[in-house]
């Protein structure tokens, strides 16, 4: 039995009753009492249809307040949330559905044609939130603990092998987040944090965890428009937002001749490491830019740079969070400063695993995959993000799942995929092919269409003799990336 302690909406509606939870252009203001009614109320319309502790419901919706809503409903119930990426295809939903063993989805209306393609495929029940609202309230005792071993949430992760994983989150996970995120980049009393990152994935999410422990305001974008975030920095009283470079420089681009005023005190910079280019322009803007370094298996950062060291450790994705612990592996010894090698990592909020699947550990070390190198004051440089990684616009992309599906094409003998370097997305994915008979350029991008979301599908196809490989043939991407 793990440690209780009370429940965090609830307590912060006790606390903080008539103090502002969340604002948004789209719907106005909620007070955290006001957040707590709504979310006590559609917990048990959920009850009313059958969810109970335990069950796995998903999610299927943008930045809404029904999102945020229906995520601390499913707590006072103690059900399993399933965070859904409403940018990927039916295929790859599908696929995390009977993964993730989802008894219910809840999804927003205008999403309906998507879902009910969906629910031919699958028996599970589904329902939309205005059919949720719509329903009776059940009498059923709510939750009014938190137990910290509980897992709250699911979040799939593209997987190596081309299946994606389902990372296991416990209460106790987004807790230590939240708690060792304040303890590193402080907490004021004026702080408002604005969400524009999709609250399906960890780095979103972690805002809604930080919002109700922290007692802070989070304001709530439904996408990512960098006029109108410019606007709510300089105008709404925002003092930290959550971005990648993609959107950092679309932010700075947009900014022109305007400046951010001096209570804004954070850009934390997520998503891959910021390029020198980048972090000068903003420095020019006077914009505090504090790279991080996480991944959803830690539930969002678990290295931040600390505002005293921001301008003294450009590059650095800082220092290990209060109650983390990062180190980098070589030749399975711990590595010299300087010297590059893996990121090891371990902590509280570190997930205890993945669903149905093994979560490889060494001494209770979180070997990530990821390669960098600590510097003799033990700041932390992130080298490259997973050797095979694509990141593109922050969304993470792995080859072999790319791969796999150009496989399926008739008359591709082999494939290849990497990362190239573009101006506004960081790189996107390009593919080389080997093919035994006429390529059809029209079939592929139309079979890539049907089985992968729109930012994995390869910008440029090359068609060549051969493939580079070792001795043990095993794809050099490397090769390929000296072709690009």
């Amino acid at each position: 039995m793990g440690e209780q302690m009370p429940h965090w909406l609830e307590k912060q509606a006790e606390l903080n009753s008539e103090g502002l939870a969340i604002e948004s252009p789209s719907f106005g203001k909620l007070s955290f009492y006001e957040l707590r009614n709504e979310a006590k109320s559609f917990a048990k319309k959920l009850r009313s249809i059958g969810v109970e502790e335990g069950s796995h419901v998903a999610l299927y919706t943008d930045n809404r307040l029904d999102f945020i809503i229906a995520v601390h409903a499913l707590s006072y119930i103690h059900a399993v949330a399933v965070l859904l990426n409403t940018r990927l295809t039916q295929q790859e939903i599908q696929f995390q559905l009977k993964d993730a063993d989802v008894s219910f989805l809840l999804f927003e209306e205008e999403k309906r044609s998507f879902v009910d393609d969906l629910s031919v495929a699958h028996n599970n029940s589904f329902f939309s939130f205005t059919e949720i609202h719509q329903l009776t309230q059940d009498n059923a005792t709510l939750q009014q603990t938190i137990n910290l071993d509980d897992i709250y949430t699911i979040i799939y992760t593209s997987g190596t092998t081309g299946n994606p994983k389902g990372v296991v989150h416990t209460y106790g996970n987004h807790w230590w987040s939240a708690i060792s995120s304040m303890l590193n980049l402080g907490l004021d009393k004026q702080d408002k944090w604005l969400a524009t990152l999709p609250l399906f994935h960890v780095g979103g999410f972690s805002l809604l965890m930080k919002n109700i422990i922290y007692g802070m305001p989070i304001y709530l974008l439904d996408h990512f428009e960098p006029k109108r975030i410019n606007h709510a920095i300089i105008n709404e009283g925002i003092t930290i937002v959550s971005v990648v470079s993609v959107m950092l420089d679309r932010l700075i681009e947009q900014l022109e001749t305007d400046r951010y005023p001096e209570s804004f005190r954070c850009m934390l910079l997520g998503g891959g490491p910021a390029s020198e280019q980048l972090l000068t322009k903003a420095t020019s803007y006077q914009i505090p830019v504090f790279q991080t370094y996480g991944m959803t298996e830690t539930a969002s950062q678990i290295a931040t740079l600390s505002p005293n060291d921001a301008f003294k450790k450009t590059g650095s994705a800082g220092k290990a969070l209060f109650s983390a612990e990062v180190k980098i592996m070589q030749d399975k010894q711990t590595a010299a400063p300087l010297v590059v090698g893996e990121i090891f990592v371990k902590g509280p909020m570190v997930t205890q695993g993945y669903y149905k699947q093994e979560l490889v550990r060494q001494e209770n070390w979180l070997p990530t995959g990821d390669v960098g190198y600590l510097d003799e004051d033990g700041f932390l440089y992130v080298v490259d993000r997973r050797n095979d990684l694509i990141i593109s616009g922050g969304e993470n992309i792995y080859p072999a799942e790319v791969e796999n599906v150009l496989l399926q094409i008739d008359g591709v003998v082999e494939a290849g995929v990497v990362g190239k370097e573009d101006a506004r997305w960081g790189k996107v994915p390009v593919a080389f092919v080997v093919v035994n008979q006429a390529f059809d350029l029209n079939i592929a991008k139309e079979m890539c269409s049907k089985h992968l979301a729109k930012y994995k599908i390869p910008t440029a196809f090359h068609m060549v003799d051969a493939l580079p490989r070792n001795a043990s043939n095993k794809l050099l991407r490397h090769k390929l990336i000296e072709w690009i």
